[in-house]
Formats: structure tokens, C-alpha cells, sequence
């Protein structure tokens, strides 16, 4: 199994008090379907880490039934904990998701050889497949390319690599490639790049709020339009820094999907919503951009 195309890692509306917010979660699930090719539910941007497993559960489940088969589910599935972890992929799989995702165990750092067991046993308890999700900014540190192998070498398909490092990508492509192994990126900033290494899918936070120019840009680089493509880039780039504006580009998401009439809830605390002045400055470069 390979993934392919735009995946956004989905945000999760919540209302003013921290529930899921239903309504807008199916609304979000609808729109979304109809412009990517697959969805990344309960990640950084879907405030996994930040809700109980319940919730999480309850994204899970209602993602899949709204998407109706339309695009592929996979699911974030990292926890502090190994059970926590392995419980969550065994409601993913039996609730109809084609992968699950999982960063290593944060707050603590664990041995190398306490994150293989914990890859392990997420391998030994479902039969869809498991993928690493590198992401050293929130875990606090990284997966190595020989760690990696060592954990592919327990039955790990792939991984989503959110290093913003493109010789750490390039790395786990030539390492590990000839093995069969996936190599996602975790980012819309690199896939120009990443591209020409060999990416086929990337799981793009501003294709929540602008799945339309993430479809964009993969399929220019496919099609190796590669003067195309570097316009694209650099205008997704350009979104990118509107993002920062916020504070947070998580919380950038929900502002961006208000601005084209998408009630996205709120996120979830300590995340809010901005401020007047800085939502208008927002809009303002997103309006120069044509975006809006």
C-alpha cells in the first residue's frame, strides 16, 4: 500500500465549551471530500493529543460515516502511553480507517528499543497498516533513518515525515525506499522538492482551509510542469506566512475556513480564535493572493 494525493490533516471543530462540535465536523468532512483524496483525522492540527480518547474515538467514527466512502480515512493514533496507542488503532481499523498514524511516545524519550516494541505491538494488534509520524518539533525528538529501519523491520508500511527537513526525507526515500517503505511528507511547504524525490502524497495543513491550490500543486508537480510548479509553490508558500499571522497556524485553519463562510467551530484550549485587526489583516494578503 502507497498513499496518493492530498491528504489534509483534518482540524477538529469544537464549540465554546470543548465538545465536538458535530455539525461543522460533518460539514468540514463534506467539503473536504469532495477536493482531496484522502483525510488525516485526530493529528496536530485535528487537536488529537489535546482530547480523550472518547473524543477521539467520536471523530473517528463520525469522519468515516460522513465521508461515505468517498476518500480513505487514516488516523492519528500517538498517545503517551503504548495502550492508549493500541487501542486507538484497534478502534480505527474496526471503525473502517485504511491506515493509522502514530508519532513516537512524547513528554518522555524512550530507549530506541522501547519505540520498536511500542511500533510492535501497533503492528501485532491490527491488520491495516501502521505508519510513523516523524514530527520532532511536538515529540521533542526525531526518528533517525537507522532507527527507522529497525522499526520497519517489525512491520511499520511507512512514515509521515514532518521534520521540515528535506535531507531527512530524502534519507528515508534512498534508505529505505528499495524496501517498499511509504515515504509521505508531512508538509505542503517542501512538495516541490519532495516531488522530485519521489513523493506521491502530502498531508498539507492549508488544505484544510484551501484544499483547491494543495490538489494544484500536486498535480503540476506530477505532471513534472516543473515552471508551473514553482509558481504554485511559491504562492502556497506565500500562504503559508498569512498562516503565522495568527500565532498558530492551527488556529489559522479555523479563521481561513470562517473567511470563505465554513463554520469550523473553534479550536480547542488553550488554542483561540484571533483577533479583529489581526483576522483582517489576514484576509487582506489572502485577498492580494486572489485567494478570497
Amino acid at each position: 500500500m502507497a498513499l496518493k494525493g492530498v491528504i489534509p490533516p483534518m482540524i477538529t471543530p469544537f464549540d465554546g465549551n470543548g465538545n465536538i462540535y458535530e455539525k461543522a465536523l460533518r460539514r468540514l468532512v463534506s467539503f473536504l471530500s469532495e477536493n482531496v483524496h484522502a483525510l488525516f483525522v485526530c493529528g496536530s492540527y485535528g487537536s488529537g493529543p489535546l482530547m480523550s480518547s472518547e473524543q477521539r474515538e467520536k471523530v473517528v467514527e463520525i469522519t468515516i460515516d460522513e465521508a461515505k466512502g468517498r476518500v480513505p480515512v487514516i488516523v492519528h493514533v500517538g498517545a503517551t502511553s503504548t495502550d492508549t496507542s493500541v487501542e486507538l488503532t484497534k478502534h480505527a481499523e474496526s471503525s473502517g480507517a485504511i491506515a493509522v498514524g502514530c508519532v513516537p511516545p512524547y513528554y518522555y524519550h524512550p530507549s530506541d528499543k522501547d519505540i520498536i516494541h511500542h511500533y510492535e505491538r501497533l503492528v501485532k494488534a491490527v491488520n491495516i497498516p501502521v505508519y510513523v509520524y516523524n514530527n520532532p518539533k511536538t515529540v521533542g525528538y526525531g526518528i533517525s533513518p537507522g532507527l527507522m529501519s529497525k522499526i520497519v523491520d517489525v512491520g511499520v508500511k511507512g512514515v509521515k515525515d514532518s521534520s521540515f527537513d528535506i535531507m531527512v526525507f530524502a534519507d528515508f526515500r534512498r534508505k529505505l525506499g528499495d524496501k517498499g517503505f511509504d515515504v509521505v511528507l508531512g508538509t505542503e511547504a517542501l512538495f516541490l522538492s519532495a516531488s522530485v524525490l519521489g513523493a506521491r502524497a502530502f498531508i498539507p495543513g492549508l488544505g484544510n482551509a484551501f484544499p483547491e491550490i494543495c490538489v494544484e500543486l500536486y498535480n503540476v508537480c506530477i505532471e513534472k510542469d516543473l515552471e508551473k510548479a514553482w509558481e504554485v509553490q511559491k504562492k502556497v508558500n506565500c500562504m503559508r506566512e498569512i498562516m503565522k499571522m495568527a500565532g498558530s497556524t492551527i488556529v489559522s485553519v479555523y479563521e481561513m475556513l470562517r473567511m470563505r463562510g465554513i463554520d469550523a467551530g473553534v479550536p480547542k484550549s488553550p488554542f483561540r480564535l484571533t483577533d479583529e485587526v489581526t483576522r483582517g489583516n489576514m484576509r487582506k494578503e489572502l485577498e492580494k493572493l486572489g485567494m478570497l
